[in-house]
């Protein structure tokens, strides 16, 4: 099934299995849950994800499916509480961050299902934290080219300022002394992405719970 489309999440419902999904800001404001800042990849049309209205993107098939974007609402509406659901919003440098997570905010205001939020960008996990307190917020978190002394010092920066209720670690950097250690003051990890039963071996022994695919997902 194409990723974060309603068809994979009705296969993760039928499954037992909780859902992470990316959101993107459409032209109007729509958060989409769609992964990637242009469409090509994934729809086989060049251009910027934000550039396109929620209703150009829904009306753009996944190639060799009857599948297409959808909104976030569309996927509440689906999941309606049966599974928690973990929501990725994505950011870049300039971006309008608290747009899009207004747009999440007001999208999830009525809905009671087990849900939380998380970023690469500590401004999303502040802005929950200043605007939607109730909400579960996490830091997503890679030390890919930040190794060393500067690099954990970033991390602490962005820990510090996002105030996470969770950490999302890159499973490639697990073991790590930072994760380890903020896991021990009883910070929970969950650990990305889970693609191998060597990898959900290693989550098991250095995180709290796993954001798996294939073959790496607990049979």
């Amino acid at each position: 099934m194409p990723e974060n489309s309603l068809a994979a999440a009705t296969g993760a419902i039928a499954g037992g299995f909780g859902i992470e999904c990316d959101i993107q800001r459409s032209l109007d404001n729509f958060p989409m849950v769609f992964h990637d800042w242009n469409t090509k990849r994934l729809l086989g049309v060049e251009g910027d994800t934000e550039e396109f209205t929620a209703r150009d993107l829904k009306a753009m098939p996944y190639p060799g499916t009857e599948e297409h974007p959808a909104t976030l609402s569309d996927l509440l509406e689906l999941v309606a509480g049966q599974v928690p659901l973990l929501i990725e919003i994505k950011s870049k440098r300039g971006y309008d961050i608290g747009r899009t997570c207004s747009a999440v905010r007001d999208n999830l205001r009525t809905y009671s299902g087990r849900h939380a939020v998380m970023s690469f960008d500590p401004r999303v996990s502040r802005w929950f934290a200043s605007h939607s307190p109730g909400t579960v917020r996490g830091l997503v978190v890679t030390e890919e080219g930040t190794h060393g002394p500067w690099g954990n010092l970033r991390r602490h920066i962005a820990l510090w300022h996002g105030k996470p209720d969770f950490l999302a670690y890159d499973i490639r950097d697990l073991p790590s002394r930072f994760a380890a250690s903020q896991r021990a003051r009883g910070l929970p990890v969950t650990t990305w992405t889970v693609r191998s039963p060597e990898l959900l071996d290693r989550a098991r022994l250095h995180a709290d719970a796993a954001i798996a695919e294939g073959e790496g997902i607990d049979p």
